[in-house]
């Protein structure tokens, strides 16, 4: 993520998660796309599986009961996805996995040592991401969900 600066914003998201099967909270960065009307752009990797992927757009207003700027609705999906990776077993580092993925331009973000989240560009082919994972999955390393696949990456795998 570029250096935080007062071209971007940091924005609450609440939402429920079918994986944690909770209501969770999240704070993420976004820029300033258009402040007057609402419009941001989400520059952080959301870890908890919100129906929002980095590079989307979307609005936000300021909340008084949370007292932040909270986000409302996506307005322009960029095609970028979001998964969300569970490590099962201790026979291989995440980091391992983390640099497979990294080598096929996929970035993400570990928020313990067993969980990571993988941010998947638009231009990426998701079929070779999930074959990789599905091949991990296989072999009783990790488990993985898509909480937001892209209609281009579902299309990749069709």
């Amino acid at each position: 993520m570029a250096e935080i600066s007062n071209e971007y914003e940091k924005v609450l998201f609440r939402f429920y998660s079918h994986v944690l099967d909770e209501t969770v909270v999240e704070t993420m960065w976004a820029l300033k796309i258009d402040p007057a009307k609402g419009i941001y752009k989400l520059d952080s990797i959301p870890f908890y599986g919100s129906l929002i992927a980095t590079g989307d757009e979307f609005f936000a207003e300021f909340d008084e009961q949370e007292q932040i700027l909270t986000y409302r609705e996506t307005t322009k999906h960029s095609g970028n996805s979001i998964v969300q990776v569970i490590m099962t077993t201790d026979k291989i580092a995440k980091q391992i996995i983390r640099k497979e993925l990294e080598g096929l331009n996929c970035s993400s973000e570990g928020l313990n040592d067993k969980f990571f989240a993988v941010e998947v560009l638009r231009k990426i082919d998701y079929k070779s991401v999930k074959e990789l994972l599905d091949e991990y999955e296989k072999k009783g390393v990790l488990e993985y969900a898509e909480p937001c696949l892209s209609e281009k990456h579902q299309d990749d795998i069709r």
